[in-house]
């Protein structure tokens, strides 16, 4: 038997933004919790969600994440929720107002980079705080990119 102190937490990815890191400079990440229907909870243990075109806004002092979708469950009948309903992020008010100031002040972007579930069970949302790279600073992080696949490869020959 393990030591207390020594789990390991398993988070079980059911979306990602694969191309947020592309697109933006990460400056900071969050994890909030969201509020979900029933069947959205069932519609997301299948793993069919997607949040590539979504983004994260700021409405009345709370955080809400718009555009993401969340097929509908097919068992769940009349009882259904809306696929691309807007949904209530769950932050604590000191990191709201963090989001507010780098929103408002720096001009950054609320990105989610992925949902997942935690130890608990319970859905949680990768969410960054993060600025739009320039059309250079694709093509160098482009760059960057092959130079490292050619360098494995290279390594992967030779070594």
């Amino acid at each position: 038997m393990a030591p207390k102190g020594s789990q390991r937490i398993v988070k079980k990815v059911v979306a990602e933004n694969r191309k947020a890191r592309f697109n933006y400079e990460i400056i900071d990440t969050y994890e909030a919790g969201l509020v979900l229907k029933g069947t959205e909870v069932k519609s997301l243990r299948e793993g069919k969600a997607n949040i590539a075109e979504s983004y994260a806004s700021d409405e009345d002092g709370e955080i809400w994440l718009i555009n993401s979708y969340l097929p509908e469950y097919l068992q769940a009948n009349r009882f259904n929720h809306e696929p691309r309903r807007r949904r209530k992020l769950l932050l604590s008010g000191r990191e709201i107002n963090r989001l507010r100031a780098g929103i408002n002040r720096e001009g950054m972007t609320l990105i989610p980079m992925k949902i997942y579930f935690n130890d608990q069970g319970r859905a949680k949302l990768e969410l960054a705080l993060a600025k739009g790279k320039k059309l250079h600073d694709k093509r160098e992080s482009e760059k960057e990119r092959d130079w490292n696949r050619q360098k494995s490869r290279l390594l992967k020959d030779n070594g």
